[in-house]
């Protein structure tokens, strides 16, 4: 019979087994970033270190704790899953998986009712891409500065030089333009592009929010060009912004789209590229161009159809919209209050953006915050800005407690 090891009792003990066996200069990194905390207990919007401290996760993993730590109705679709079941042969023919599929395509507008499942969203965004070259034959895509779809193969070669300069020869064909600039997506978007890929809303980017006539206009481009556009919701899909997509708000329909992280519910891990019938049509030609152990497991489909029972709550939209106008008020209070720290904020529903004056203060900030119990970070490609993205059943009494420990690590920042 198998023991499981005993877990490790402080955060100490904590950093110096990630020290032995996952990499010594990753558990420096944390601790020389002001992140101490090693996660132990955690439920609903809160988690607890090795040593009992509490936390309010602001962060959310990019969205997959939507619906908070271990939610109850997951546990219990997954439990049930792994009784009846494994999570099958990715070769053979799955009813499963065409019912996770079929849950999925009631979230999505016409003509979007195809998915391909896969095990990550950067998995996604090659499958999306695989299938723009094939459907269109064309090799080029255009993506945009700052944006953020993985790290791997395509969506590696879209990355910031940052991210992807270490990892050269990249993947050819990528434009990379400024996100919400038309005039720089007419200049490059021709003959030979297959597609357009964007965020909806940018997440490492510092959740910027595009101007009302900008994915209409990109959409437009595309058609003239004979071009697919792809939209990423992994972030700003699943209710996030208070509608079920993003791309809701601007009143565009893409030809694919991405999604994953809220499809897990936080406790299996399962993503997806959905499209219609133009996309699909590459299928009569390959029907098993993308090969993958981990995709469409039979157990993460049992979990998505519970999760999209609760996304298909109306409820949980107007819930998402009210808490965030009650953050935004409150993050507008703290502005005013704060203006040699704060500059202002952005976003939409729970997918907020509050921007400091630089990037050193953005980096303070994130070490006060977890300084004062609050799991919030700044972007990645725009380290100035706080992203705060708390699961979307956040209480009223829970917003108003992360305003409460973010006022305080907004006084206790040292500002030069």
């Amino acid at each position: 019979m198998t023991v499981a090891s005993a877990v490790p009792a402080t955060n100490a003990e904590g950093f110096a087994l990630i020290a032995d066996h996952l990499s010594p200069h990753k558990a420096q990194a944390y601790q020389a970033a002001g992140i101490g905390v090693v996660q132990g207990r955690r439920e609903g919007i809160r988690v607890w270190d090795l040593e009992g401290t509490e936390y309010l996760n602001c962060r959310s993993s990019g969205g997959v704790f939507n619906f908070g730590h271990h939610p109850a109705f997951a546990v219990d679709a997954l439990v049930a899953a792994v009784q009846e079941h494994d999570m099958g042969d990715w070769l053979l023919p799955s009813a499963r998986r065409a019912q996770g599929a079929a849950a999925l395509a009631r979230l999505l507008p016409d003509p979007l009712r195809f998915a391909f499942f896969t095990a990550s969203g950067a998995e996604a965004v090659e499958v999306a891409c695989k299938l723009a070259r094939a459907v269109t034959g064309r090799r080029g895509f255009v993506c945009a500065e700052h944006g953020y779809h993985g790290h791997v193969g395509f969506s590696l070669a879209m990355d910031d030089p940052p991210l992807s300069d270490p990892y050269r020869p990249l993947t050819p064909g990528i434009s990379r333009v400024p996100f919400d600039d038309l005039a720089a997506a007419e200049r490059v978007v021709c003959p030979e592009t297959a597609a357009v890929i964007m965020e909806t809303i940018p997440a490492t980017g510092g959740y910027l929010v595009p101007s009302e006539g900008y994915l209409p206009a990109l959409r437009r481009l595309c058609d003239e060009h004979g071009a697919l556009l792809i939209l990423d919701e992994v972030q700003s899909g699943l209710g996030r912004t208070g509608r079920m997509w993003a791309f809701e708000h601007f009143g565009v329909v893409p030809d694919m789209v991405i999604t994953g992280k809220g499809t897990s519910a936080g406790v299996y891990p399962i993503a997806a590229c959905c499209f219609g019938d133009r996309v699909e049509e590459h299928f009569a030609r390959d029907p098993f161009f993308h090969p993958s152990s981990f995709a469409g497991s039979e157990l993460g489909a049992r979990v998505l159809e519970a999760a999209v029972e609760r996304y298909e709550d109306p409820a949980l939209l107007d819930h998402v919209a009210a808490m965030g106008r009650r953050l935004s008020r409150g993050l507008e209070g703290l502005i005013a209050t704060h203006p040699d720290r704060l500059a202002g904020q952005r976003g939409l529903g729970l997918m907020r953006a509050l921007e400091t004056h630089s990037e050193a203060q953005g980096l303070e900030l994130t070490r006060q915050c977890f300084a004062h119990g609050l799991l919030a970070i700044f972007a990645f490609n725009r380290q100035s800005a706080l992203q705060i993205m708390p699961p979307l059943v956040i209480t009223a009494e829970e917003v108003d407690e992360v305003l409460v420990r973010l006022g305080a690590a907004v006084r206790a920042m040292r500002v030069p």
